[in-house]
């Protein structure tokens, strides 16, 4: 996609919505579906968009063992499906399809100078395509945030259309680094370019250095992803990650998942959370009587 064709796209998206405008939408979704969606059933699918994630400077074999087995084991546990994914660096992913047993949990790997993008293109190419010859599933690499502050539209679109052709089927998430972009015209374009050079997912954040998702910056988010599927007819996943700890998080996110793309949207092949530790605060509500607001639907 060269940068003439990228900038006649941009045209067709509707320009991103005044800060103040997208914070009244997003309370308005939340008062009006948040307790409606604060139920264990919800809760329940959550657990199952899960990437369930290490990427720790300390992480050896034996650690990713034993959260892969920590997966395995929690194969058939009542009223909660296993997590979406385990998503590890891409040193690990042979482990990772070594030990795993539980045949419905993707293997995701993030690759390609992650979590800065700030390394030569052929390093990123070959370490996305090492990873998927690994094993992974799906790969999660990190927009090149100073090509795109320069406005090198066609070196970041390029960039990503010759990862995506390595990634040689396996799902390709892009992160935004939302924090960093900061600004929903910022976020829309970047979504665009994404989307538009073989983005399967957006994704909010790397969860490195900057800020996490907000429930603004993914209301954009979602939006230009609704818009992209009308001008298209393509569907593409959106990814949170970045600061999402509680259930009650969570929640909120799916609500404004469910309010602008619709429930074709609310399964594991569309929508996912980076959030490791959610997976206890999860557990530890489905438990009867944790938090009274929760209900039985």
């Amino acid at each position: 996609m060269n940068a003439n064709k990228y900038y006649a796209t941009l045209q067709k998206f509707p320009p991103a919505e005044p800060e103040q405008v997208i914070s009244r939408k997003v309370q308005e979704m939340l008062n009006r579906s948040f307790e409606k969606n604060y139920t264990r059933g919800v809760l329940a699918s959550i657990y199952g968009f899960i990437d369930l994630t290490t990427l720790d400077s300390l992480d050896t074999k034996d650690t990713v063992y034993q959260m892969v087995e920590k997966v395995n084991t929690f194969e058939g546990t009542p009223n909660l499906p296993n997590v979406a994914a385990i998503c590890t660096y891409p040193v690990f992913v042979e482990t990772v399809k070594l030990f795993l047993q539980t045949k419905d949990v993707k293997i995701a790997s993030v690759a390609a100078g992650f979590p800065s993008s700030q390394t030569f293109p052929e390093i990123k190419i070959a370490e996305t395509a090492m990873a998927v010859m690994a094993g992974a599933d799906e790969i999660d690499v990190a927009l090149n945030l100073g090509c795109f502050m320069e406005d090198a539209y066609e070196e970041i679109a390029d960039e990503l259309a010759e990862i995506k052709d390595s990634c040689r089927g396996a799902t390709l998430k892009v992160i935004l680094e939302t924090g960093a972009l900061v600004t929903p015209e910022n976020i829309r374009r970047a979504a665009i370019l994404s989307m538009y050079s073989g983005a399967d997912f957006i994704k909010t954040s790397t969860g490195k250095g900057y800020p996490g998702a907000t429930p603004e910056a993914f209301y954009t988010i979602c939006r230009t992803v609704g818009k992209y599927r009308d001008l298209t007819g393509n569907k593409v996943g959106v990814k949170v990650s970045g600061g999402i700890r509680t259930a009650e998080d969570a929640v909120r996110y799916y609500t404004i998942a469910e309010q602008l793309l619709g429930k074709e949207w609310l399964h594991k092949d569309l929508f996912r959370f980076g959030a490791s530790g959610l997976t206890e605060d999860i557990q530890l509500s489905m438990k009867k009587g944790i938090d009274a607001r929760i209900t039985t639907a």
